[in-house]
């Protein structure tokens, strides 16, 4: 047995990490998240990079369109051994319970099919525009909660772009932009609000690719105010894009905002709260 078919997360430095960060992952803004380097044993990583499928070594799902322009993994088969073994054990009950502390959402579910997760690759000039994530499972009809993203890219230079970004829920302004450098991982609360993507070409050398594996996880039922209906994948434009999308659809907070009197909203405010 390799040593990437050993149990490789430290149970130790999750629990810390959770108890050290829950109250910076609540807080952070646009939205709930956590961004960490060092996730995991190297030697783990370098056995899933060396394993990694090129393109056109498999039959990736291919996104050539508009709004994003990027290779999906479709199977478990397409994997390698060590690819397979730590996404197990990103789905099991041990991992589970360090992202409940983390996130402080209780009775996550994980997706033992990967839908719309597993490998992620983009070829120089591919791009992912920003967006909000589908909000319910086609086959299980639970409601997406969480997204964790973990990066394989070493030697990552700055010019190469692939900038992982965050932004508001009106789409105004970019919050954050991350990196997506070589064992750095990304962990989210998705919403209707969430709007993230890495929305400009990438300039990396030719034959280099930004590489990562994407998890997903559920819940049965979610706060009403999370979601604003049920949808597929909707792709937002930044000011100044040139994308066909919809209008971002506004969080209720903001709504009530700006069309009630501030009084009634300092009113449901300390009503909400004390309840």
């Amino acid at each position: 047995m390799t040593q990437s078919l050993s149990f490789c997360l430290d149970l130790n430095k999750l629990n810390d990490l959770a108890e050290n960060q829950w109250k910076s992952y609540a807080e952070a803004e646009p939205f709930p998240h956590i961004v960490i380097d060092n996730f995991l044993p190297e030697s783990v990583l370098d056995e899933i990079l060396e394993e990694f499928p090129k393109p056109g070594q498999i039959n990736w799902r291919q996104f050539d369109a508009e709004a994003e322009k990027k290779l999906a993994s479709t199977s478990e088969l397409q994997m390698g051994e060590a690819t397979r073994f730590l996404l197990y054990q990103l789905n099991s009950s041990v991992f589970l319970k360090f992202l409940e502390k983390l996130t402080g959402i209780s009775g996550i579910i994980p997706d033992p099919y990967f839908h719309g997760g597993g490998l992620h690759q983009i070829e120089k000039g591919g791009f992912l525009k920003m967006h909000v994530d589908f909000n319910k499972h086609k086959g299980l009809g639970l409601d997406r909660r969480l997204n964790l993203l973990i990066y394989l890219n070493k030697n990552w230079q700055e010019e190469y772009g692939g900038h992982f970004e965050m932004w508001d829920a009106e789409m105004t302004h970019c919050f954050k932009k991350v990196l997506p450098i070589f064992n750095r991982c990304v962990i989210f609360s998705t919403s209707d609000f969430s709007y993230h993507g890495h929305p400009d070409p990438l300039t990396c050398p030719e034959g280099m690719t930004r590489k990562s594996l994407a998890l997903y996880y559920y819940t049965n039922g979610r706060p009403p105010e999370e979601v604003s209906d049920t949808h597929s994948t909707v792709f937002q434009a930044r000011p100044g894009d040139n994308l066909n999308s919809k209008p971002a659809p506004v969080p209720l907070k903001t709504l009530l905002k700006k069309f009630l009197p501030p009084i009634l909203f300092d009113l449901r405010n300390a009503i909400k709260h004390k309840s």
